[in-house]
C-alpha cells in the first residue's frame, strides 16, 4: 500500500519567529531528527539550534479494523514508514545523515506489541490505546473480588501509614486506553503466546520500544520512564514494573522493557539503514513530550492537548499525585537522576468527534466550525457526549455510549456542530474542576497545543467555563515534535539548560475569561444529564 506522505521544504512559519530573536551571529546549527508517531500521523521534524524547521516529511498511518471496536496497525509498515520519513526529511533539509547530531522519539502511549525473541516476529499487530477489545476483561476484573480486596487492604494500609501508593491502590481502577488488560487479552486468546513468555522468549514494547529494538537491530530493547508510567504495568510510586498489578492479573515480567531516563543515550541507529550510526538520545511519550516543549517546567503548570484525545497533565514536582476520581499519577520525564512527575486526566474523543461530525456531513471545512457555533445563540437543546471510547476522569464509564439528544424540526447544523464543540469544553471543565478538587497546590498558567485549539470558540469557552486565562502557543501541532527535539537536545549539549529552551516556545494568543457563567450555568448541567442517559449503555459482550 502506497503511503500518503509529504515533504515540506520551506521551514516552519510559526518557529521562524523565535529564530528571529536568537543569536544570529551563533556557531552553526546543529541538526536534530524529532520524530512524533501520532494516532492518525507519522511526521519528521529537522530542528536547529534556534528551535526552527529546517524540513519536515509526515506520512499517514493506516489504522487497521478487523473487527469492531477492533483498532490495530502493521508494525512491519509502521516500521518502514518510520524510516522512510526520516530519510525524507533530511533529504529535503538538504544535510547528510552524517551531519545529525541526534535523533529523538516521540510516540503516542499505550499501543502495544509482543514479539517472540528467538524468531523476531510479532505474535499480533499494534493493538492502539483506541481499541476496546479488553473492554469487558475491564468491566469484569473492576467488579471482581480480588481487586475489591486490594482496594479494601490498600484503603486500610493507607489509614495507617499515610502512604500515597496505598492510596493510589486502594481507588485502582483498570482502563481500557491503558496496556494491562488489553495484554492480559493476548496472553489468553494468542495460541503459544503465555507459553513461550513462561519459557523467556516473549518481548514486550510500545511503539518506542519496537521501534527502538529494530533501529538498532536487536541490541536495545528499552523504553523510557514517561512512556512505561503511561501503561499501567509501571509502579510511579516504586519507580520500577509492578509486581502487584502483574502479580494480579498474571502478566509475567521477564517480557518488559528496561526503562532508561527520557533525555539520553538510547543508542545508535544501526549503519545500514541510513548510512550512519545516528545517535538516539531521547525516547519519550507525546504528553510529557508536549508538556516539555510548553515549558510547563514549574509546579501547579498546566498542559492540555486537544488532539485526537484531550489530554490535561499538571506538575507535581518531585511527587506523585494519588487521585481518587481517576487523575493519572506519571512520570512525566527524568533527566539526570531527577523525576519530574505529572498528574494526567483524559477524554478519549476530541479531534475524533470533530472528523466524525465532518464525515457526517455537518461542515466541509474543519476551519469554518467555530463560525458555525457563534452563528446560533445556544445549541437550541441540543447536547452532545463524545464517548466514542467510553468516558474517563472523573467520569471512568467504558460502557457510555456517543449520545446526541434534544434535537427537533428546528435543528440545524450549527446547532449540532456547536453542541460538539461545547461538549469539548465540558470535558475540560470536568477534569479542570477534578485537579483543583484533589490538588493542594496553586495552578499556574493554563497552556493548550493541537489542531483542535486552533478552534478559538472552543479555546475562549475553555477560559470562560474555568475561569481562567488560557494561553495558545504558535508552535501549536508541533509542540510534541519540539519537546521531543528540546530532549533529544539537551542529553547532546545543543542547548545547556532549560532556561534556553524557554526562549524558544512563544506565545501565539492569550484567552481572558468573559463573564458568562451564568449564561451557560443550566446548559452545563443539562449536559451532565445527557451524560448520565449515556451511561452503562453496553452492557452485554
Amino acid at each position: 500500500m502506497a503511503d500518503e506522505g509529504t515533504i515540506e521544504k520551506e521551514p516552519d512559519q510559526d518557529v521562524l519567529h523565535a529564530a528571529e530573536e536568537m543569536d544570529e551571529n551563533s556557531e552553526v546549527d546543529p541538526y536534530i531528527v524529532a520524530v512524533d508517531i501520532g494516532t492518525t500521523t507519522l511526521r519528521s521534524h529537522i530542528y536547529t539550534r534556534n528551535g526552527s524547521i529546517k524540513a519536515s516529511s509526515s506520512k499517514r498511518i493506516d489504522l487497521l479494523r478487523p473487527k469492531p471496536g477492533w483498532v490495530e496497525m502493521d508494525p512491519e509498515h509502521l516500521f518502514q514508514q518510520f524510516l522512510d520519513c526520516v530519510s525524507e526529511s533530511i533529504k529535503a533539509a538538504g544535510i547528510r545523515p552524517q551531519e545529525v547530531t541526534c535523533l529523538g522519539i516521540s510516540t503516542q502511549r499505550n499501543t502495544c506489541l509482543t514479539w517472540d525473541r528467538e524468531t523476531e516476529k510479532p505474535y499480533h499487530n499494534f493493538i492502539t490505546w483506541q481499541d476496546m477489545r479488553a473492554r469487558d476483561y475491564v468491566k469484569s476484573w473492576n467488579d471482581s473480588v480480588t481487586l475489591k480486596a486490594l482496594n479494601s487492604g490498600s484503603k486500610i494500609l493507607h489509614t495507617f501509614t499515610r502512604k500515597k501508593r496505598f492510596l493510589s491502590a486502594s481507588v485502582l481502577k483498570f482502563m481500557s486506553p491503558q496496556v494491562t488488560l488489553r495484554l492480559l487479552w493476548c496472553l489468553d486468546n494468542i495460541p503459544e503466546l503465555r507459553k513461550r513468555a513462561s519459557a523467556g522468549q516473549v518481548m514486550f514494547g510500545c511503539i518506542e520500544t519496537w521501534i527502538l529494538w529494530r533501529l538498532t537491530k536487536g541490541k536495545v530493547h528499552a523504553t523510557d520512564y514517561s512512556c512505561a508510567s503511561g501503561t499501567g504495568l509501571y509502579d510511579p510510586f516504586q519507580v520500577e514494573w509492578s509486581t502487584i498489578v502483574c502479580g494480579l492479573v498474571n502478566i509475567p515480567m521477564n517480557i518488559f522493557p528496561e526503562v532508561l531516563p527520557t533525555s539520553g543515550l538510547f543508542g545508535h541507529m544501526d549503519e545500514s539503514f541510513l548510512g550512519s550510526e545516528i545517535p538516539i538520545t531521547c525516547v519519550v511519550g507525546d504528553q510529557s513530550a508536549s508538556m516539555f516543549g510548553e515549558c510547563c517546567f514549574e509546579v501547579g503548570d498546566i498542559k492540555c492537548t486537544l488532539g485526537t484525545g484531550m489530554f490535561m497533565d499538571v506538575n507535581t514536582g518531585s511527587q506523585p499525585h494519588a487521585s481518587v476520581a481517576g487523575l493519572y499519577p506519571l512520570i512525566g520525564w527524568k533527566i539526570g537522576d531527577k523525576l519530574t512527575y505529572l498528574a494526567e486526566g483524559l477524554a478519549s474523543d476530541t479531534g475524533t468527534v470533530i472528523q466524525w461530525a465532518q464525515s457526517m456531513g455537518y461542515f466541509d471545512d474543519v476551519r469554518d466550525t467555530a463560525a458555525m457555533a457563534e452563528s446560533v445563540e445556544d445549541t437550541g437543546g441540543v447536547y452532545f457526549v463524545p464517548a466514542f471510547s467510553g468516558l474517563q476522569a472523573p467520569i471512568n464509564d467504558d460502557k457510555a455510549c456517543t449520545t446526541m439528544l434534544g434535537m427537533t424540526p428546528n435543528t440545524t447544523k450549527a446547532h449540532i456542530v456547536r453542541a460538539i464543540l461545547e461538549s469539548i469544553c465540558f470535558r475540560f471543565k470536568l477534569l479542570y474542576e477534578t485537579v483543583l478538587t484533589e490538588m493542594k497546590i496553586p495552578l499556574n498558567v493554563v497552556r493548550v497545543n493541537g489542531g483542535v485549539c486552533n478552534n478559538d470558540f472552543v479555546v475562549q469557552l475553555m477560559a470562560d467555563l474555568t475561569n481562567h486565562v488560557i494561553n495558545r502557543s504558535r508552535q501549536t501541532e508541533y509542540m510534541t515534535s519540539l519537546g521531543t527535539a528540546f530532549f533529544a537536545g539537551l542529553a547532546t549539549g545543543v542547548w545547556k539548560n532549560q532556561d534556553e529552551l524557554v526562549k524558544i516556545r512563544k506565545t501565539d494568543r492569550e484567552f481572558s475569561p468573559r463573564e458568562n457563567w451564568a449564561t451557560y450555568k443550566n446548559v452545563f448541567h443539562q449536559w451532565e444529564r445527557a451524560v448520565s442517559r449515556s451511561r452503562q449503555w453496553y452492557l452485554t459482550p
